[in-house]
C-alpha cells in the first residue's frame, strides 16, 4: 500500500505542465470542476490509502471509486469502508455542490472536524460513524439546512452538543451516540435555537456520553420521534411529563442515568412503544401503569427506588411482551402463573425483591421461555414441568433450605448453558484450509477475504439468542438487501454486551471471487451507515463498525504455494550474498551510530540546542522576544478557544486577550496538520528575530502535550484576499497602494536588512494582513528560508509555495532565490489590480494580463475586462500603468529581469508620491506617503546611515527597528 501512494506522486515538474496545459485547454476536455478538482486533491493530500482509481486531475470523467458527479460538478463522496488514514482537509467546504458524503468506518481516520464543512450548504447526508475525530462538533453544522441525514457516532468528538443544530428543520436521523460529549442538551430560548425544534426528527441517539442537566423542555407533542435514545449519560432530573405527548414513540431508553422522582403517569400513552427501559436510575414513587401499552415487548425498571407494591396487572395482559425485568423493584406477593404462558415471553428478571408464594411454571409455557431470575426473593415452593429445562434461578429464597428442593439445580447459581445461534456450514463437507486472513464462504464453502464488523442492536425487541429463525432472517436481510449470494452472510459471537446491547459479529462475503473490489466496499458500508440496509422489525434500531477490509490493509489475495519457486530458490542465493554485504555495512554503521543518535535527537528534538528557562513546563524554550506560554494560559485568554476567527490547512486561528490586555490572534495547528517540529521551531526563531512595521509580530508560542501553537498580535481587517473579496469597493487606489507599499517594505526588510536575509517563499494575499488603518503586514512565515543557509542568491531547496504565486523558475530549477519572493509578490499586484485570484476558472492572471496589455487604450491599458471595477477610473493615470508595468517586471520569466525588493519599494513610493503631488497637498504627501503620518521619504534606506545596535533598543527606525538611524 505505501508503495502504491508513492506511486501516485506526481513529479513536481509534471505537475507544472500538468497545470499550465489543463489552463490553457478548453474547459468542455474536463469534465470535473476545476474547484472540485481542487478540493479532492487537498484531501487527498492529508489521506492515505486513497483508492487506485483516484488518479490524474478529472474525477469525474475518470470515475474514481466513491465520487458520482452531476454538469461536471462532484455531488457525492463515498468512501465508507476503505481504511482512510489521516485527517479532514479543511477544503472539504469547496465541494459546494455535494449532497452526499459518507466517510465511515474508517477508524485511520480523525482529528478535528472542519468547521467549513458548514458551506456544503446542499448536504443531505452526513456520516462519519465509526472514524476517531476528535475535538467539538462544529456549530456551523447549523448551516446545513438541507441535511436530513447526521450520523456521527462512534468517534472521540468532546464539548457540547452545538445548539445550532436545532435549525436542521429537514433532519430525519440525529445520531451522536457513542462519544465523549458532555454538557446539557441545547433547548430553544428566545435568542437561541435548541434541539425541541426539530419536529420532523425520527431518531435521537445520544447514548453513550457524559451529558448531564435535565431534559426539561425538550419534548412537545409536535415531534414525530420514534427512537429516543439517552442511556449511559449523567442526566437527572425528573423524566418530563411531555415526554408521553410523542405519540409516535418506538423505543425509550433513558437507563444509566441519574434521574429522580416518579415516572409521569402520561407515559401511558406512549401506545407505540416497543421497549421502555428505564432501568439503573433514581426513580421513586409507584410502578407505572403500562395496561394501555399493547405493543410493549420489552419492559426494563430495575435498579431503582420504586416504593413497595405488588406485583402489576400489566404482567398477564401484555400479549406482546418478550422481557421483563424489575430487579430491586420492591415488588411483593405471588407471581402469577399467566406471566409464563404470554405467547412471546422469553425472559423474567424478578430477583431481589420480596416475592412469596409457589412459582408455578407449568401448562402451556411459552417454548422461547429462556431464562427466569427470581433469586433473593421468599419463594417457599415450585411446581415446575418437567419440559421445561431452560434457566431457573431461584437461590436465597426458603425453598431452597427446605431438603426436599436443596438438591435441585435452581438452588445453585447457574451460568446459562444456553449456545447462541451461529450460522452452520453443515453444508460444507469439509472445513476448508483457508489462511488466518481468509475464511470459509457459507455460499460455496470456499476461501475469501470476507467484509467483517460488528452489528450492533440497541434495542432488540427479543432476548432468546438461540432462535434459529430470528438469525436466519437477519442472514436473508444482508444477503437480499445488500445484493449479495444467497447464503454469503455469516453470523458468530452473539450476545447482549455490558451496554445490554444486541451484538453481532457479522461477515459477508463476495459473490464471486475471493474479494470485494473497492467499489462493492463503499456500496455496502454506505447501505450500512445510512441505515438503507433494513433488519427484520423485532431487530430495533442498530449501527454498524466495519473493520477494516483486509486487502487493502497489505494482505494480498491469494492461495498459498505449497513448494519453494525457482525464483524463491534464486533470491536465497543473492540474499546470502548479500548478507555478507550487510555485515560490513553493519560495521561501518555501527562507527556512526554516535554522530547519527545526536542528529536524530537534533531532528525529533529541534528545542533541545535551545536555552530553557527554568518558568517552563513544557521542555519548550524561552526565546528572548518571544515569550513561551502554557496551554492553561491560552485557554485562559481564549475562553477556552470559544472565539474562532479564521482556519485554514494549519488548524484554526482564535482570538484571545492575554493578561495585560494586550489582544493576541493564536494560531492552533491541529493534530493531523501540524508542521514538523524543525518547522515550527524555523518559524519561531524567525519571527522572534525579525521586527518591522510591516510584519506581524510573534508575541509567544506553545510547544506542550503535543500543541502546536504561534501566538501573534491581533491584526482586527483580515486578510488582504477577504477585504478584496469582501471589502473592495472601499479599497480606493491609493488605499492599494499603500497596501503593496507597506508589504513590499516588510519583504524589503526581510530580503536586506534581516540578519541573516531571509527568502518567505510564500507570499500570497492570504500572508497579507491588515491592520485597523489598513496597514500591511506581512504573516506566515513557516516556509521561510535563511538565505544565509546556503549560497546567496542560489539556493537549491524543495520546492514548496502556493500554486499560482509560485516562480516558474524555481519550479522548473528547484533553485531559491529572493527574485521567487519577487515573483509572488508581482502577483500579489495584480490581485490588487483584478480584485481576482491568481487562478480563477481555470485562467492565470499572470497570463491574462500579458495578453490584454494594450498600451495604445489610453483609458484602461487593455484590461477594462480583467480590473477591479472599483479602481476602474485610476486606470487612466499613469501610476496604474507604471504599476501595472512594474507588476510585470516582477512576474518575469527570468529572475535576473526582475526587481530587487528595494527597487519595488522605490517606485511605489514615487507612485504615491505622484499622487499625493497631483492632489495639490504637500502636507497630504507625508502621510499618503508613508501611510502613517511619518513624513516622506524618496527610499527607506537613502537617506540614512545604518550601524548595527545593542538588541531590542526603543529609539529605532519604522523601518529598521533595532537599528541606530544617523543622518547622513
Amino acid at each position: 500500500m505505501k508503495a502504491a501512494a508513492r506511486r501516485r506522486v506526481v513529479p513536481p515538474l509534471l505537475l507544472l505542465v500538468v497545470v499550465l496545459v489543463a489552463a490553457s485547454l478548453p474547459a468542455g476536455l474536463c469534465q470535473t470542476n476545476s474547484q472540485d478538482v481542487s478540493a479532492l486533491q487537498s484531501l487527498m493530500s492529508q489521506w492515505k490509502n486513497t483508492p487506485s482509481s483516484w488518479s490524474g486531475n478529472d474525477p469525474c470523467g475518470a470515475r474514481w471509486d466513491g465520487i458520482m458527479c452531476n454538469n461536471a460538478r462532484v455531488t457525492s463522496l463515498r468512501l465508507s469502508s476503505v481504511n482512510l488514514q489521516g485527517t479532514l482537509s479543511n477544503n472539504i467546504g469547496q465541494l459546494s455542490q455535494l449532497v452526499y458524503l459518507d466517510l465511515s468506518f474508517n477508524i485511520g481516520l480523525g482529528g478535528p472536524m472542519p468547521a467549513s464543512i458548514g458551506n456544503l450548504a446542499k448536504l443531505t447526508t452526513l456520516i462519519l460513524a465509526g472514524c476517531s475525530f476528535t475535538g467539538d462538533i462544529p456549530q456551523e453544522l447549523g448551516n446545513l439546512l438541507q441535511l436530513s441525514f447526521l450520523a456521527l457516532n462512534s468517534n472521540k468528538f468532546t464539548g457540547k452538543i452545538p445548539a445550532s443544530l436545532g435549525l436542521l428543520s429537514n433532519l430525519y436521523w440525529l445520531d451522536l451516540a457513542d462519544n465523549q460529549l458532555t454538557g446539557t442538551i441545547p433547548v430553544s430560548t428566545a435568542t437561541t435555537p435548541g434541539l425541541d425544534l426539530l419536529t420532523n426528527t425520527k431518531h435521537f441517539h445520544f447514548n453513550k456520553n457524559q451529558l448531564s442537566g435535565t431534559l426539561t423542555g425538550l419534548f412537545n407533542s409536535n415531534m414525530t420521534l420514534i427512537h429516543i435514545l439517552f442511556d449511559s449519560n449523567q442526566l437527572s432530573g425528573s423524566i418530563p411529563a411531555e415526554l408521553g405527548g410523542v405519540a409516535t414513540l418506538q423505543v425509550l431508553r433513558l437507563d444509566r442515568n441519574n434521574f429522580g422522582g416518579a415516572i409521569p403517569p402520561t407515559i401511558s400513552n406512549l401506545t407505540n412503544l416497543n421497549e421502555l427501559n428505564l432501568a439503573s436510575n433514581q426513580l421513586t414513587g409507584s410502578l407505572p401503569d403500562l395496561s394501555q401499552m399493547s405493543k410493549l415487548n420489552v419492559v426494563y425498571l430495575s435498579n431503582n427506588s420504586f416504593s413497595a407494591s405488588v406485583v402489576p396487572n400489566w404482567f398477564t395482559t401484555l400479549t406482546s411482551l418478550t422481557s421483563v425485568s424489575i430487579a430491586y423493584g420492591q415488588l411483593s406477593g405471588g407471581v402469577p402463573k399467566g406471566l409464563f404462558t404470554l405467547p412471546q415471553i422469553q425472559q423474567v428478571e424478578l430477583s431481589n425483591n420480596a416475592l412469596n408464594g409457589t412459582i408455578e411454571i407449568t401448562g402451556s409455557i411459552n417454548k422461547q421461555l429462556k431464562s427466569v431470575n427470581l433469586q433473593n426473593n421468599r419463594i417457599i415452593a415450585t411446581n415446575v414441568t418437567p419440559s421445561y429445562n431452560s434457566t431457573l434461578v431461584l437461590v436465597g429464597n426458603p425453598v431452597c433450605v427446605d431438603p426436599d428442593f436443596a438438591g435441585r439445580s435452581f438452588c445453585s447459581v447457574q451460568q446459562e448453558n444456553l449456545i447462541a445461534y451461529t450460522t452452520s456450514l453443515a453444508k460444507c463437507a469439509s472445513t476448508a484450509q483457508c489462511s488466518n486472513d481468509q475464511s470459509q464462504n457459507p455460499a460455496n464453502c470456499g476461501c475469501a477475504y470476507p467484509y467483517t464488523g460488528k452489528m450492533v442492536f440497541r434495542a432488540p425487541f427479543f432476548t432468546d439468542l438461540t432462535n434459529s429463525d430470528t438469525f436466519q432472517q437477519l442472514e436473508t436481510s444482508f444477503t437480499t438487501q445488500l445484493a449479495l449470494r444467497d447464503g454469503s452472510a455469516y453470523l458468530s459471537d452473539i450476545h447482549f454486551n455490558s451496554d445490554n446491547y444486541l451484538q453481532v459479529q457479522v461477515k459477508l462475503f463476495p459473490s464471486s471471487g475471493m474479494t470485494f473490489n473497492t467499489s462493492e466496499l463503499i456500496r455496502i458500508g454506505f447501505d450500512l451507515s445510512n441505515q438503507t440496509f433494513k433488519p427484520p422489525s423485532n431487530y430495533g434500531p442498530y449501527y454498524f463498525i466495519a473493520d477494516p477490509y483486509l486487502p487493502l490493509s497489505g494482505a494480498a489475495p491469494g492461495v498459498k504455494k505449497s513448494q519453494i519457486s525457482t525464483g524463491a530458490i534464486a533470491g536465497i542465493a543473492v540474499a546470502g550474498g548479500l548478507l555478507v554485504l550487510a555485515l560490513i555495512g553493519m560495521v561501518l554503521f555501527a562507527l556512526r551510530q554516535k554522530q547519527r543518535a545526536k542528529e536524530i535527537t537534533e531532528r525529533t528534538d529541534p528545542f533541545a540546542s535551545w536555552g530553557v528557562s527554568q518558568k517552563d513546563s513544557g521542555g519548550a524554550p524561552q526565546l528572548k522576544g518571544a515569550r513561551f506560554f502554557t496551554i492553561e494560559e491560552l485557554k485562559n485568554s481564549t475562553n477556552n478557544f470559544s472565539d474562532e476567527i479564521g482556519s485554514g490547512g494549519y488548524g484554526k486561528v482564535y482570538k484571545g486577550t492575554l493578561g495585560d490586555g494586550t489582544r493576541v490572534a493564536i494560531k492552533r495547528a491541529e493534530p493531523g496538520s501540524m508542521q514538523g517540529v524543525v518547522e515550527f521551531k524555523n518559524e519561531i526563531e524567525l519571527l522572534s528575530r525579525v521586527h518591522h512595521r510591516n510584519l506581524v509580530s510573534l508575541i509567544g508560542f506553545c510547544y506542550q502535550q503535543g500543541e502546536q501553537m504561534l501566538v501573534y498580535e491581533y491584526i482586527s481587517n483580515g486578510t488582504l484576499r477577504e477585504n478584496l473579496i469582501v471589502r473592495g469597493t472601499y479599497l480606493d487606489w491609493k488605499k492599494r497602494l499603500r497596501i503593496a507599499l507597506g508589504s513590499a517594505r516588510g519583504l524589503a526588510y526581510l530580503h536586506e536588512l534581516a540578519d541573516p536575509p531571509i527568502i518567505h517563499r510564500d507570499i500570497k494575499s492570504t500572508n497579507i494582513l491588515l491592520d485597523d488603518s489598513l496597514k500591511a503586514k506581512v504573516a506566515d512565515f513557516g516556509l521561510s528560508k535563511l538565505v544565509a543557509d546556503t549560497q546567496k542568491g542560489h539556493v537549491s531547496t524543495q520546492v514548496k509555495g502556493t500554486l499560482g504565486y509560485l516562480d516558474p523558475e524555481y519550479y522548473m530549477t528547484q533553485q531559491l532565490s529572493e527574485k521567487s519572493d519577487v515573483y509572488s509578490f508581482g502577483v500579489v499586484m495584480l490581485e490588487l489590480v483584478s480584485g481576482r485570484q491568481p487562478i480563477e476558472a481555470g485562467k492565470y492572471i499572470v497570463r491574462e494580463v500579458k495578453l490584454a496589455i494594450d498600451p495604445n487604450d489610453r483609458d484602461h491599458y487593455g484590461l477594462r475586462s480583467l480590473l477591479d471595477p472599483a479602481i476602474r477610473d485610476a486606470a487612466r493615470t499613469a501610476g496604474f500603468r507604471r504599476f501595472v508595468q512594474l507588476a510585470m517586471r516582477c512576474v518575469d520569466e527570468s529572475a535576473a529581469v526582475r526587481p530587487s525588493m528595494g527597487e519595488v519599494v522605490k517606485e511605489i513610493e514615487a507612485m504615491l508620491q505622484n499622487e499625493a503631488e497631483g492632489a495639490g497637498s504637500a502636507g497630504s504627501s507625508a502621510n499618503e506617503f508613508d501611510g502613517a503620518g511619518g513624513g516622506a521619504r524618496a527610499h527607506p534606506y537613502s537617506d540614512v546611515e545604518i550601524t548595527r545596535s545593542s538588541y531590542g533598543g526603543d529609539n529605532v527606525s519604522d523601518y529598521m527597528p533595532y537599528f541606530e538611524v544617523k543622518p547622513k
